[in-house]
């Protein structure tokens, strides 16, 4: 069927038409999901609380760990919270194993060099960078049976070399340095490396030590007594000085109403509402 000139340009319009209107309609959807509180408090309560649950790794995607927490994560919480009227505090609840020590050290220097007092709450663990973290807080209270400490620094992993062999795979080395490939487990580590390895985990954990012993007011010395890599329940924690006191929510209400001057009724939390969409 022939058609008009005009009637080809209207057609060719209206299509263009649609098809802007249907994007700037998806733009403003995903908009408005992205579009989180930019607030945490609703002007009734005065304490935000800031969940760090889970492993704690230096951005996203680089685990397929379903809980994640990253320093970009609590930086953007940080920085909301100390701007907003109405915030006096900031109380920490931890359940994390650790993570990698660069991301637990931002994490613990974020809240350590807060505007807000932060009290830290540690649930069933706050082990080795969790503890880090923990550490950091103005007042840290852990439950009787909290999972605590694991003051120390790994980096083991099972090597395959032997079973290889039996297998009949041959690791076929080929590197511009004779330490490039040092680590894999495909094939058994040198003597060398394992000194240059070692090495480096004693300066980590010497720093994880000063940190430490900085953040809780103690000397090097009484934090290398505990720096062995165990944990402790909260009741040894609170023995050998790792947390403050005992207790839970309740407890944790009764430090914050002290540090604020205010009555233990007029402490109220802001409970964290996670995005719509996570990163």
């Amino acid at each position: 069927m022939h058609r008009s000139l005009g009637r080809e340009v209207f057609i060719i319009m209206f299509k263009a038409t649609v098809v802007l209107v249907t994007i700037v309609v998806i733009i403003v959807a995903v908009g408005a999901l992205y579009d989180v509180k930019s607030t945490v408090g609703d002007g009734t309560c005065n304490v935000a609380v800031l969940p760090i649950e889970g492993t704690i790794l230096p951005y996203m995607g680089i685990s397929d760990e379903p809980l994640i927490v990253t320093p970009s994560m609590i930086n953007s919480f940080m920085d909301s919270v100390e701007k907003e009227d109405g915030i006096e505090a900031v109380l920490v609840e931890i359940n994390s194993p650790g993570g990698t020590p660069v991301a637990a050290q931002r994490i613990a220097e974020r809240l350590h060099s807060s505007t807000l007092p932060v009290v830290g709450l540690i649930g069933d663990m706050g082990a080795s960078g969790g503890y880090m973290i923990a550490a950091a807080t103005n007042y840290l209270i852990a439950s009787p049976m909290s999972d605590v400490g694991s003051i120390g620094v790994t980096m083991s992993y099972v090597e395959n070399s032997k079973q290889n062999e039996d297998s009949g795979l041959t690791y076929v080395q080929l590197t511009t340095g004779k330490f490039k490939d040092s680590g894999t487990p495909e094939r058994a580590i040198t003597d060398e490396e394992r000194e240059m390895f070692q090495k480096d985990l004693d300066l980590v954990h010497n720093e994880f030590v000063n940190m430490v012993a900085t953040y809780r007011n103690k000397t090097v010395e009484d934090i290398k007594k505990l720096a062995d890599g165990s944990s402790m329940v909260g009741v040894r924690a609170l023995e050998n000085g790792l947390v403050d006191k005992l207790g839970g929510r309740a407890e944790a209400k009764e430090a914050l109403a002290k540090i604020l001057g205010k009555d233990v009724s007029d402490i109220s939390f802001c409970e964290y509402q996670a995005p719509i969409i996570s990163f």
